[in-house]
C-alpha cells in the first residue's frame, strides 16, 4: 500500500486521538527508517527513545525467536527469562525487586498503587503524592493526575484525588508542600516531554534527604532517560541519590513493549500475592527482547557512545544557536537533546521531514532529538545539517 491509500484506512477506521505525522514507515535498519513509497530518513527520535538499538537490531529480533519456545503463559507459573531480567536490572541500578508491565504508564500506575499500599501497611497515614509541574507520565488515569501539564488534563477532570504539584527543581516549594498526608514525591531525573529539562545533583540529594526525614517514598520516573540514554544506565546516577521505586519502559525493550518497576526489597515487599497483577507484564517474548537490549548496550559500549556523541551533537547544534537567534537554549544530556525556540517548532519538524530527517517537537518550541544509542557521530553531523536548511526557511 502507499502512502495515500494508508493514510485513507486511518481516516475510515482508526481513532483520532494522535496528531499524526503523514508518513506511514513500513521498514528500518539502525537509524534509517523507510517510508510505504520507498523514501528513507534519517531517525532521530526512534519512536520517541523506544528503540534503544536502533530499527530492528538483529540482537532483538534474534531474542524473538523465543516465540517459538513459549511466547506467553500466566504469571501464575514461573518463566527463565522474567527471571534473569529481574536479576540483570537489579545488578545495573540499586538493590531492589522488579515487577514487570507493559508499558511506562503502567508501571507508574504501579508505584503509585505500591506507594499507596505501602504507606497503608506502616499505618502512616500518608497517601498523597506530590509531583512535578510540566512533568508527564503517561495517559492512563493515575499517570495523568501525576502529569503536571494541564492540557492534558482537559475533558477527564476529576482526576486522581491526593495529588499535587509544585515547580520542577524548586526545593523550596516542594518542602512547602508537604505535610503529614504526603506519601511520595514523584520526579522524573530528565523532564523529556517538556523538552529536556534536567534535575540538579543537588535539588535530588535534598529532596532524598527530605523524604527520609519525613517517611516519604521518592520515585523516580525514569522512562524516557532510563536504559542509557543519559550515557549510563539510569539518570539516578549522575546525583548518586538512589530513589525508593523507579519505572522503566520505552528503551528497555529495544521497539517491543515492555516496562518495568524496581523498589527497594522492604518498599515492594508490600505487593503481595492478589495485590497487582499485569496479565501480560513479564511475559517470555519481551523479557528475552529486554535482555538482548542490555546484553547489546554492554558488550558495544553503548553508554559511552551516548557520551561522546551526544556532546558532539550539542557542539553542533549550539553553533546552530549562534547562527540562528530564535534558538534560546540547547539542553543536552547524553542522547537527549532539547532545542529550545522563541516561537513554534512543528513547522521546522515538517521542513525536516520532507528533507528525510525525523526529529519532533515538544511543548510546542522544543525540537528533540533522541536517537538510537549506537547512532553516530556521521549520522548526527548529516541530521544537523538537514536541521540547518530547515531553520533557513521562513516559517510562520
Amino acid at each position: 500500500m502507499k502512502t495515500k491509500e494508508i493514510l485513507v484506512v486511518y481516516e475510515k477506521f482508526v481513532a483520532k486521538n494522535y496528531g499524526r505525522q503523514p508518513l506511514a514507515l513500513v521498514k528500518g535498519s539502525g537509524s534509517i527508517a523507510v517510508d510505504s513509497d520507498g523514501k528513507k530518513y534519517l531517525d532521530l527520535v526512534q519512536g520517541i527513545a523506544v528503540n534503544a538499538i536502533g530499527h530492528s537490531p538483529k540482537a532483538v529480533v534474534n531474542a524473538l525467536k523465543q516465540a517459538a519456545l513459549l511466547m506467553h503463559t500466566s504469571n501464575i507459573f514461573y518463566t527463565i527469562p522474567q527471571g534473569l531480567l529481574a536479576r540483570e536490572l537489579v545488578k545495573i541500578s540499586f538493590p531492589s525487586k522488579a515487577l514487570f508491565v507493559n508499558s511506562g504508564a503502567e508501571a507508574i500506575e504501579s508505584a503509585i498503587k505500591l506507594a499507596r499500599k505501602y504507606q497503608h501497611d506502616k499505618q502512616t497515614g500518608r497517601f498523597e503524592i506530590i509531583a512535578m509541574e510540566d512533568s508527564f507520565h503517561g495517559r492512563t488515569y493515575g499517570a495523568l493526575s501525576c502529569t503536571g501539564q494541564k492540557k492534558y488534563h482537559k475533558g477527564f477532570e476529576p482526576l486522581l484525588p491526593g495529588v499535587s504539584h509544585v515547580p520542577f527543581a524548586d526545593f523550596d516549594a516542594l518542602k512547602n508542600a508537604v505535610t503529614d498526608k504526603t506519601g511520595a514525591i514523584l520526579i522524573e531525573p530528565v523532564q523529556g516531554e517538556s523538552g529536556v529539562h534536567i534535575a540538579p545533583a543537588d535539588y535530588l540529594k535534598k529532596v532524598r534527604e527530605l523524604c527520609d526525614q519525613n517517611g516519604i517514598l521518592l520515585i523516580f520516573d525514569e522512562v524516557q532517560c532510563g536504559m542509557g540514554r543519559i550515557g549510563k544506565w539510569f539518570g539516578f546516577q549522575n546525583s548518586g541519590v538512589v530513589p525508593d521505586i523507579m519505572t522503566l519502559a520505552k528503551g528497555l525493550g529495544g521497539g517491543f513493549p515492555i516496562g518495568a518497576m524496581l523498589a527497594k526489597p522492604e518498599v515492594m515487599d508490600s505487593f503481595g500475592p492478589g495485590t497487582h497483577a499485569s496479565t501480560f507484564g513479564g511475559n517470555p517474548l519481551a523479557c528475552s527482547a529486554a535482555l538482548a537490549v542490555i546484553k547489546s548496550i554492554k558488550e558495544k559500549k553503548l553508554l559511552k557512545n551516548a557520551q561522546t556523541v551526544g556532546a558532539h551533537a550539542k557542539k553542533l547544534v549550539e553553533k546552530l544557536r549562534k547562527e540562528f537567534p530564535f534558538i534560546t537554549e540547547v539542553r543536552q544530556t547524553g542522547l537527549m537533546i532539547g532545542i529550545q525556540l522563541d516561537r513554534p517548532g512543528a513547522g521546522y519538524v515538517s521542513a525536516c521531514r520532507e528533507r528525510g530527517l525525523i526529529i519532533n517537537c515538544t511543548h510546542d518550541t522544543v525540537l528533540r532529538m533522541v536517537p538510537a544509542l549506537n547512532v553516530t557521530k556521521r549520522e548526527i553531523e548529516k541530521g544537523v545539517s538537514i536541521l540547518r536548511e530547515a531553520l533557513c526557511q521562513n516559517i510562520s
